[in-house]
């Protein structure tokens, strides 16, 4: 079995995901963009019980744009974005995929919230787009 493995810049917070990756994903939402500091946020979506998690991390609650309420999760000690816990997606963890050790193994096939992408910043025009949230 495949073990993924991944972390925060400090090295505190760290997770082993056990299985495939399943693609990941691009979100330009005003929330992604301020959560990471960037254009976009690019994620990928685990099962809780394939992903383990160590180190200590604060949450910040938030009711997104698409109505959900999310839980972002960070690391207590040098602010790395690790994962998201959404309400409407109770057995799933989304993780930040810049904490991943091998960021190559991820493979993207989405972007979402085209609507709020800023300018400078240009989508790949070979994977799936939608204006807002997927559906």
């Amino acid at each position: 079995m495949t073990v993924v493995t991944g972390h925060c810049l400090c090295g505190v917070c760290r997770y082993e995901h056990a299985g495939p990756l399943e693609p990941g994903g691009i979100c330009y939402c005003e929330d992604c963009r301020r959560v990471t500091g960037s254009a976009f946020g690019v994620s990928f979506r685990a099962d809780k019980a394939n992903l383990k998690r160590f180190g200590l991390t604060m949450a910040y609650p938030k009711i997104a744009d698409s109505g959900a309420r999310l839980t972002r999760h960070f690391c207590k000690f040098c602010g790395s974005p690790m994962y998201t816990l959404s309400d409407a997606h109770p057995d799933s963890v989304y993780v930040k995929a810049g904490t991943l050790n091998d960021p190559n193994l991820l493979t993207i096939d989405r972007q979402m919230w085209l609507c709020s992408r800023v300018s400078w910043s240009q989508p790949p025009p070979d994977i799936q787009s939608f204006d807002k949230g997927r559906t």
